[in-house]
């Protein structure tokens, strides 16, 4: 099976080596998983009158308790929720991460998901939601904060430099993506490559950017100090 194929077999949930009827959690057969997919789907687009955080909740719930792929639910489950929220425009930007708060309180988790399947216990798992978007909502205003700082104190240093206006323009695109290279660099800026090796030699002087890849060619550059901060959330 590829990733991301749908499973075709029954799978299970429980401790390492178990047999299915040792399972802690058995999701539905293939042919009812395929009928619940379709059915959350429609949940996931309709327009009702739910909060949105609420039936993010019930979105995630829902996704986990189906369990689609042999691997890897959780991770898909919970980039889910920072996409349904900005593609909703709740959020700005996808910046809002809750693997974080699930990781800390792991266990909480996984009993408040098995408490709405085996028990309908909606409202402890809807308030364990809420208050893991209102933790990881301040996580992401002081890492936007921390950002910021940065940004502000690399243009001060750029400045004190004189370097060239391609300089500061490397110097934004890094708050787009930590990681960059002389193509990328030329393509997006639309810039010559010597143009491009100039301007990243100027940040690696300077400590803001750092070669990773160790090759000689198709080299890598990291803004490791703002990868640091972005690791946080």
């Amino acid at each position: 099976m590829k990733p991301g194929e749908f499973r075709t077999t029954q799978n299970w949930i429980g401790p390492p080596g178990c047999s299915l009827a040792d399972a802690t959690y058995v999701p539905p057969p293939v042919l009812e998983m395929n009928k619940a997919l379709s059915q959350w789907e429609k949940f996931l687009h309709s327009n009702s009158s739910i909060a949105p955080l609420i039936k993010c909740a019930m979105m995630h719930y829902q996704f986990e308790a189906i369990y689609p792929f042999h691997d890897g639910n959780g991770r898909v489950g919970r980039l889910l929720i920072t996409f349904y929220l900005y593609e909703r425009g709740y959020l700005e930007y996808p910046i809002l991460y809750l693997s974080d708060f699930f990781e800390r309180y792991r266990n909480e988790y996984y009993d408040l998901l098995l408490g709405v399947s085996q028990n309908g216990n909606w409202d402890a798992w809807l308030k364990y939601f809420i208050r893991g978007v209102a933790e990881q909502s301040k996580v992401a205003e002081e890492t936007g904060y921390k950002i910021l700082d940065l940004q502000k104190k690399y243009r001060q240093q750029l400045q004190k430099e004189s370097v060239s206006t391609r300089v500061f323009q490397l110097l934004d695109m890094l708050f787009l993506n930590p990681f960059v290279s002389l193509p990328g660099i030329s393509d997006y800026l639309k810039i010559t490559w010597p143009t491009a090796k100039t301007s990243v030699e100027h940040l690696v002087k300077l400590g803001i950017l750092k070669e990773v890849s160790g090759r000689k060619r198709s080299r890598i550059y990291c803004a490791e100090e703002l990868l640091n901060i972005l690791a946080e959330v």
